[in-house]
């Protein structure tokens, strides 16, 4: 039979419960007419009698019995099926895999994600904090964290944080044996701290723009991580000059801790961006994580 019978066995179904063509017309929406056609057309496909019909009452046959206490409860069951699908639909569901680093993580994913998941219980969010500027498709990622200048251009990248801007700092313990350095090339005549790029495993460059004049820097120093968070330790604990988020020293400016040179030298850039691959349905949960990431100007970072 058909797929398309589905709806002619529905009807017969609905005739048999109700034991009526007129109660059942009103609720499928259609003729009694119509109906009744239907289910001639049924039984005839069939080669069988399912409605024993009277003036008065319709009650099903030996077999229209057997067919009903079949059919009844399996299309119970699909229509259950469906309306939980449209309430999925309804109800943004599912995991949403995000590669970013960790400064990312802390200052925007972070703090935003979890105001808002708390009104989305069937979202799930995965945060992988990777510096590697990984393929997310190939790491089976849904989206990823970048800055706005190193999304490639298949991507669908949506702004979520305010411009950055990098600070360069030392404790006054550095300073007491070290003079502060008033350009780029002063660095070469300080210990400083670098970060490791897990991508092509070099060295990150410091990088510096002043009176449309931009310059990158190699630096070296006795120390090197893979990671913001020793290095702000390492630059606290007077080790040597850190490269590293404005954001994310100045607690430690204010209370005296690091003290900032160069500050003339470090402009603002393209701040973090959401991008995932475009395509042409996007899954409800991601929807809902890439609207509580946006960032317009004025708004919370």
């Amino acid at each position: 039979m058909s797929r398309a019978n589905l709806n002619d066995l529905h009807a017969f179904v609905v005739i048999a419960r109700e034991g009526s063509f007129t109660r059942a017309a009103a609720q499928l929406g259609v003729s009694q007419s119509a109906l009744s056609h239907t289910m001639r057309a049924l039984e005839a496909r069939l080669g069988v009698r399912l409605l024993a019909r009277t003036t008065r009452s319709v009650a099903p046959t030996e077999a229209g019995q057997r067919l009903y206490q079949s059919m009844a409860p399996r299309l119970e069951e699909i229509d259950l099926e469906l309306a939980a699908i449209t309430q999925v639909r309804d109800t943004p569901a599912g995991s949403v895999r995000i590669s970013a680093t960790a400064h990312a993580a802390d200052t925007i994913l972070w703090p935003k994600l979890s105001k808002v998941l708390r009104d989305y219980p069937h979202i799930k969010v995965e945060i992988t904090v990777d510096y590697a500027l990984a393929d997310i498709v190939a790491q089976r990622c849904d989206a990823g964290v970048r800055l706005g200048d190193q999304v490639a251009k298949d991507m669908i990248a949506v702004p979520i944080g305010p411009p950055l801007r990098m600070a360069i700092v030392g404790a006054p313990s550095y300073f007491k044996q070290r003079p502060v350095p008033q350009a780029p090339r002063d660095l070469a005549e300080h210990n400083c701290i670098n970060l490791r790029l897990p991508t092509y495993g070099n060295l990150l460059q410091w990088e510096f723009e002043k009176d449309g004049h931009e310059l990158k820097a190699s630096v070296d120093g006795q120390w090197t991580f893979n990671g913001s968070e020793p290095m702000l330790r390492a630059a606290v604990a007077g080790c040597g000059l850190g490269f590293l988020p404005e954001d994310m020293v100045l607690e430690q400016l204010a209370e005296g801790s690091l003290v900032r040179v160069l500050e003339d030298w470090c402009q603002p850039f393209a701040g973090y961006h959401l991008y995932y691959p475009n395509r042409r349905e996007q899954s409800s949960a991601l929807g809902v994580v890439v609207e509580a990431l946006r960032y317009t100007r004025g708004s919370a970072p």
